[in-house]
């Protein structure tokens, strides 16, 4: 954009932010248009149009991220500041030459977004973590929490994930892996997903409910919609975030509680981190089999704690925990997100009762070694096998000489 076009874009936002809050919903899209044509009477037809589209963007649309979030190779938007920008397309995070001009226009964006999804976003209350109407996830943090300047976080989830074929090619499985965990899920096995932020539970998760019955009826509790499940018979909830009056709240409880009334075959919990817990544990103990979560954990052997602290924040006792654990979830499947941000499986456990101290314990069925080596039986392997068997599904070829 030339100066004269720069100048002239300053003067339109000017204008149409004079008798508004910058800090509330965009302006009218019509109202926009006219401004540029007005203030602009002598550009050409070349000029109208960019300077529109490049104003548009910032005060309507996603301003100088916009391409990325349309970048079909984008999963992260990361903006740190003004000038310090990164996006991760499955390698890690690399940092791109996109800047703002100064924080206040980061501000104005996060706030606009965060309208955008119904919430509220000022000095009053810093943060927000929110679904955008798009279904990209947003997190912004203001100063003063926000040290350096307004923090802003865009996790783009597509429309359609990655099936078992697609995970395997990429390196996060492999087929020996794969014809385990599909198992688990013909068999209804009931598990969790874990590992960190971005590991690519979710996605997992999504291409292996992809392989339930088509005959089954799945409900799809979620805090943010993330699980794009390639599935003929999906059924979605989501939680709600109170309004600024503090009513309206919807939690994920709440939406377990009338999960189960709605007759599902599997019923699944895109994350488990409070206490819808407890009830998910005490849905699996009446009679809801197959139900499947993700769970954030170091490691598939801080599974049983993990579930115990969430059960006792719910108020259920150490001992109790256990108990509903060992009869609800069997098996646990870790995925991991290295230095250079490639994803992969490394483990599946069994989480079993232990005979002395009456805990449950996570026993290694399956290492990921590498895609070479395939994958390693550990002391679990026959366990898992066992409750592979006893459900009338066929056993991989990993398991069977366990």
């Amino acid at each position: 954009m030339s100066e004269a076009s720069a100048q002239l874009a300053a003067a339109v936002r000017e204008e149409l932010l004079a008798d508004r809050d910058a800090l509330l919903a965009p302006p009218d899209r019509d109202r926009l248009r006219a401004a540029i044509r007005r203030r602009g009477a002598g550009l050409g037809g070349g000029a109208i149009l960019e300077l529109l589209s490049s104003v548009e963007a910032e005060l309507i649309g996603a301003g100088p991220l916009a391409g990325l979030l349309t970048d079909p190779t984008v999963s992260d938007v990361l903006v740190n500041g003004p000038g310090d920008v990164w996006v991760d397309r499955g390698q890690g995070s690399v940092r791109v030459p996109i800047t703002f001009a100064d924080d206040g226009e980061v501000r104005r964006l996060a706030v606009r977004l965060a309208a955008a999804a119904g919430r509220r976003l000022d000095t009053g209350v810093p943060f927000v973590d929110a679904q955008l109407p798009g279904g990209v996830r947003l997190h912004a943090v203001l100063p003063p929490i926000a040290v350096g300047g307004v923090c802003l976080s865009l996790r783009i989830h597509r429309d359609k994930g990655l099936d078992l074929a697609a995970l395997i090619r990429g390196g996060t499985l492999t087929e020996p892996l794969a014809e385990v965990l599909e198992a688990m899920v013909r068999s209804r096995l009931a598990f969790v997903v874990t590992g960190g932020a971005g590991s690519g539970k979710t996605t997992l998760l999504a291409a292996l409910l992809a392989r339930a019955d088509p005959g089954e009826r799945l409900v799809v509790v979620e805090d943010a919609a993330e699980l794009a499940i390639d599935h003929p018979h999906v059924v979605r909830l989501q939680a709600r975030t109170s309004n600024v009056e503090g009513a309206g709240e919807v939690t994920l409880r709440d939406l377990v509680r009338q999960a189960l009334r709605m007759r599902p075959d599997r019923l699944i919990v895109g994350e488990v981190r409070g206490a819808e817990l407890l009830d998910m544990l005490l849905a699996a103990n009446t009679g809801h089999e197959g139900g499947v979560s993700t769970l954030h954990a170091n490691g598939v052997r801080d599974v049983p704690a993990r579930i115990e602290a969430l059960a006792m924040l719910a108020g259920v006792g150490r001992m109790a925990a256990h108990s509903l654990l060992a009869s609800a979830l069997c098996a646990a499947v870790h995925v991991k997100r290295d230095r250079s941000g490639k994803r992969r499986v490394t483990e599946i456990a069994v989480l079993a009762r232990d005979a002395g101290s009456g805990f449950v314990v996570a026993y290694s069925a399956l290492q990921h070694l590498d895609a070479s080596r395939g994958a390693a039986p550990g002391p679990g392997a026959g366990a898992l096998r066992a409750l592979i068997e006893q459900r009338g599904a066929s056993v991989p070829s990993a398991l069977r000489n366990s």
